[in-house]
């Protein structure tokens, strides 16, 4: 063991002997030769001492005590080339990581002063509501003082003459001018003169007048409920006139190069409604000034003038037989008005809101009205109290029409559906769907086999009422229109659009013609039965006739 250990020792003495060259003799000849200029002498002794080199290595790897250095050298290159690149990947995360966190910094910060705006509005509307309960509530006390001298001065005045005279609701020269046109004189009918005290008939009516015509609107409903008249029926066949119906659907041809003929200045607020009398040539004009004019046709002269509402008008109607008219009112009410009697038969009222339009059962025992409180009414004209109310509209019922001798209403609404109804049970059998925008009124053809509704950003649908189902849709917006009707043919449908712009459709060819003559906003519009007179009312209080 001793002589073995003894042996490696000198072999390892040996070999660091021999090859353990100090760094500094290899420094100082290669910088001798350089200096000397011996460049040749520099290459081989830079040659053998590399082998020199070369040879001490392999030996000593062979004895096992030194490791591979130029193999490690790669390795460690390769691992610093594989850090760099990861190190490259962990920045370019990193950068886009601190960016995603600047932007949803970002959006944090947006949506927190949003949130703080909008709880600083709440509460400016909360406080701002507290206020204007505590200024209401300071002028109860005020208002139930004036409401108990308003009743003790109404019982005062209820037994005067003078207050009974002035009952609202007259219409001037009703009977003899219906008599004059029975005899056959419609068409050049003499214009009625109204009488003097009209400007005070048509002021605006005074707490007194308003709390009279109350009182005594109640007395007569308290007089017809004792003699509890019996409620209508509705009729199970109804047939239409067919040599009516011949002349209309074949003989009246379509009419499209209308030309305006005629402007008459009827009302002092806009014209809301349009409606021509089912057999006579004379139109009934409904205004915003609480008034509705009969015009005889052709001259334009007024005829008759109906007062009674005491805000705006919105739509009428013609009884079938033409002797009644029913209109509808901004003050909830729903009126009958007898035009040989002169007077206001009935006023129903039930709507919470302003009613928008209203319409007579073929029949002429039943009227349908809608309102604005989303609800519909169907009313009976003999017991005069409401049959049917009708709930599903989520919003105003702009329009409403009885299917032409038939028990079914139709609906428009501004929550954009139409929806058909069964007056006899006062349900809802089919709702239409397909409109965008609030509905502001819906008609049938004469026949009633097509369905036209048109809504507030003037798309009109043209919808088949058999399958129920759209056909056509046309838009001649952005303009709302604001009411539709056919000719009595149904092939030329007409709408009255926002922009003063009355639209016609013939629904054979598709084409679109514009007739222009309104300086401001189109309300309504309406054929004359032969189909050659065009009359349409505007915002500016004025109808126009084309023909």
């Amino acid at each position: 063991m001793l002589s073995m250990h003894s042996t490696t020792e000198e072999q390892k003495t040996v070999l660091s002997s021999k090859h353990a060259v100090p760094e500094a003799i290899e420094d100082f000849l290669c910088n001798f030769l350089i200096k000397m200029g011996m460049t040749r002498t520099l290459d081989c002794f830079q040659s053998e001492w590399y082998e020199l080199l070369q040879k001490g290595v392999t030996e000593l790897r062979d004895v096992g005590n030194v490791p591979d250095v130029y193999s490690q050298n790669m390795l460690l290159e390769n691992e610093n080339k594989n850090l760099k690149k990861e190190l490259k990947h962990y920045k370019q995360a990193a950068d886009k990581a601190r960016e995603d966190l600047l932007k949803t910094q970002k959006v944090r910060d947006f949506h927190r002063m949003h949130h703080k705006r909008t709880v600083q509005e709440k509460n400016k509307l909360i406080n701002d509501l507290k206020g204007l309960k505590l200024h209401y509530a300071s002028y109860e006390p005020t208002i139930r003082v004036l409401h108990e001298k308003h009743h003790t001065l109404l019982k005062q005045k209820m037994l005067t003459s003078l207050e009974r005279d002035r009952a609202v609701g007259q219409i001037y020269g009703l009977q003899e001018t219906l008599k004059h046109m029975e005899i056959g004189h419609s068409s050049h009918a003499p214009e009625i003169r109204v009488a003097p005290n009209c400007e005070k008939e048509n002021a605006p009516e005074g707490p007194t007048q308003k709390g009279l015509r109350e009182a005594r609107e109640q007395n007569k409903r308290k007089t017809k409920m004792k003699v509890n008249k019996k409620d209508s029926e509705f009729p199970t066949d109804m047939q239409p006139n067919p040599n009516l119906s011949l002349c209309k659907e074949n003989i009246c041809p379509a009419k499209f190069d209308y030309k305006l003929n005629n402007i008459l200045r009827l009302h002092k607020l806009p014209v809301s409604c349009i409606v021509v009398h089912p057999h006579k040539d004379i139109l009934v004009s409904c205004g915003e000034d609480r008034v509705w004019k009969v015009v005889g046709l052709p001259r334009g002269n007024v005829l008759l003038t109906g007062l009674g509402h005491t805000d705006w008008l919105s739509d009428c109607c013609f009884h079938p037989s033409g002797n009644k008219l029913a209109t509808a009112s901004g003050d909830t009410t729903v009126k009958l008005w007898d035009l040989f009697k002169g007077s206001c038969i009935s006023t129903f009222e039930g709507h919470t809101h302003a009613v928008w339009s209203c319409t007579w059962h073929s029949c002429g025992d039943f009227v349908a009205s809608s309102s604005l409180d989303t609800t519909s009414k169907i009313w009976d004209v003999n017991s005069e109290r409401c049959r049917y109310t009708l709930y599903g509209h989520t919003d105003s019922v702009n329009s409403i029409e009885f299917f032409p001798y038939s028990n079914i209403l139709l609906t428009g609404s501004a929550d954009k559906t139409l929806s058909v109804w069964d007056a006899r049970t006062g349900k809802c059998e089919q709702s239409l769907y397909g409109h965008m925008h609030s509905i502001n009124d819906a008609t049938f053809t004469p026949r009633g086999h097509v369905i036209a509704s048109c809504d507030a950003c003037g798309v009109t649908k043209l919808w088949d009422f058999r399958k129920l189902s759209p056909i056509v849709s046309i838009d001649v917006g952005p303009s709302p229109g604001n009411e539709v009707n056919f000719n009595s043919s149904g092939r030329v449908l007409a709408q009255a659009s926002g922009n003063g712009v009355i639209h016609l459709l013939d629904l054979k060819s598709g084409q679109i013609h514009k007739l222009m003559g309104h300086e401001s906003e189109a309300h309504t519009v309406v054929f004359s039965h032969d189909g050659e007179t065009l009359f349409s009312g505007g915002s500016d209080g004025t109808v126009r006739m084309w023909s």
